[in-house]
C-alpha cells in the first residue's frame, strides 16, 4: 500500500533551503520516494490553513519511508533543514483500490 510523507515547509533562508533540497532529492529517490507536489504554488480553499510550500512524497511502503526518515543519511541533513526552514509534516496511508 502507497504511503504519503506530506511536508507543510516555510523557508526561512533560501540559499540554505537550495542546499538541502540539493542534497534530498538524490536520498529520496534512493529509497523508491516519488515527489508528486514538489513546493508550487498553493490555493487555500477553505479554512484559515495558508501554508507557504508544501511538498507530497510518494513511497511504496511504510517501511520505506521509516527506512528513509531515519537513514544515516537524512538524520545528517536535518540540521541544515532546520536552519534553513522550519516545517511540519506527517505520514498518511494510501488507499488501495479494488479493481
Amino acid at each position: 500500500m502507497p504511503v504519503y510523507l506530506l511536508i507543510e515547509i516555510n523557508v526561512l533562508d533560501h540559499e540554505l533551503y537550495a542546499e538541502y533540497t540539493a542534497q534530498v532529492l538524490p536520498l529520496v529517490e534512493r529509497y523508491g520516494g516519488r515527489y508528486l507536489i514538489r513546493g508550487r504554488e498553493v490555493f487555500p480553499v477553505s479554512g484559515n490553513w495558508r501554508p507557504e510550500r508544501l511538498v507530497l512524497v510518494q513511497f511504496e511502503t511504510m517501511d520505506l519511508v521509516q527506512d528513509f526518515l531515519t537513514s544515516p543519511e537524512y538524520q545528517a541533513l536535518i540540521p541544515l533543514r532546520q536552519r534553513a526552514s522550519s516545517s511540519r509534516s506527517i505520514i498518511a496511508e494510501g488507499y488501495e483500490y479494488d479493481i
